[in-house]
């Protein structure tokens, strides 16, 4: 059974963050050593660390952005953001002060809420060409650790929205949210049950000082989806073949909650046993297809499907393609990865 441990930041993560410094000029390996990393990351890294360096190059180019906005987000700005905040009644109200405050810092993108078809979006808008996939996701990670301190639980994100093409790691974007992500679409968005909107906030001064000291490492991992009680169930079922899941019931007493106790404590935390069931199918199709040589139909089995064709359909709602063309396009993607890290005959 294929474990994956969300607790840990991937390295394509930790080059993105790095290529601010390139990008200002700035060396690498100083900061880096600093931190006590090596200069060239190519194993996951806790969350604390990937804080660690995310303050370290903030400091280093004056932007807790990386670079990657129309304008800097000097030091200290996200400290004003929570303060900006904090006083706000409802998590609606507390969003739209977050996006107004996030506009005029860094001007573009644009930040918008919507609320629509059951759903509260969170709507990027460029005004030139696409950002990087992880410019988008800088953005996200910020307001949505913010938007679920401020109401003490994990607001479930149900799908998220690139409007920049799928990078080569774009399964690391996958694995990251938890959630549906789609990759060319027409606009950038992140999108959750509008309900959490109407919660009201009750946090204080001094919460927001200890918040802010553990900043931005427990964004990264307090408010992740592998956090509380879901989290202790989707450990639990990866660790038995899908096909063996059982009932809500057998899996309540497996852990030992009585139906009723374990229903309402998944609730409280955004979260369901269907959700978290084709969660977990998702992360190992994605996995099963991208890693392994496993003909299709076998995956579709392995996962519990009955048939194939069901496998198919629950494929391209979670990433918008059939799992022959997921698996040709990552195939592409690693050839091309494999050809631009070869020395060439001249051994450079």
């Amino acid at each position: 059974m294929v474990e994956f441990d969300r607790r840990m930041i991937s390295p394509s993560f930790v080059e993105e963050a790095l290529d601010c410094l390139k990008r200002a000029g700035k060396p690498t390996a100083p900061v880096l050593t600093s931190l006590g990393l090596p200069p060239v990351i190519d194993q996951p890294i806790s969350a604390e660390r990937y804080g660690a360096l995310w303050l370290a190059i903030a400091a280093e180019v004056d932007d807790e952005f990386f670079g990657m906005a129309a304008r800097a987000m000097p030091h200290g700005s996200f400290t004003l953001l929570c303060h900006c905040v904090l006083h706000a009644k409802t998590l609606e109200q507390a969003l739209r002060r977050a996006l107004r405050f996030l506009t005029i810092v860094l001007e573009d993108p644009i930040g918008e809420l919507v609320i629509r078809d059951g759903l509260a979006e969170i709507i990027l808008t460029d005004k030139g060409e696409a950002r990087s996939a992880f410019a988008y996701r800088t953005y996200w990670i910020l307001l949505h650790g913010i938007a679920c301190w401020l109401v003490g639980r994990r607001i479930a994100i149900r799908s998220v929205d690139f409007r920049c093409a799928e990078p080569k790691q774009g399964a690391d974007y996958r694995l990251f949210f938890g959630a549906p992500v789609l990759f060319s679409r027409p606009v950038s968005r992140l999108a959750f049950d509008r309900t959490v909107l109407k919660l009201p906030i009750a946090r204080t001064e001094q919460a927001l000082k200890q918040f802010l000291r553990g900043a931005p490492a427990n964004i990264l991992l307090r408010y992740r989806y592998d956090a509380g009680l879901a989290a202790a169930m989707r450990r639990h079922l990866r660790h038995t073949p899908p096909a063996d899941w059982g009932s809500f019931e057998n899996i309540a007493a497996q852990m030992r909650k009585s139906p009723s106790t374990l229903r309402h404590r998944l609730h409280a935390e955004g979260q369901s046993f269907a959700a978290i069931k084709e969660e977990i199918r998702r992360d190992m199709a994605i996995e099963l297809l991208s890693t392994r040589t496993m003909r299709v139909s076998d995956v579709a089995t392995g996962l519990g499907f009955a048939e194939p064709s069901a496998f198919h359909r629950a494929f391209k709602t979670w990433t918008g393609q059939t799992p022959t063309q997921y698996r040709r396009a990552h195939a592409t993607l690693q050839e091309i990865d494999d050809s631009t890290s070869m020395p060439d005959r001249a051994g450079n």
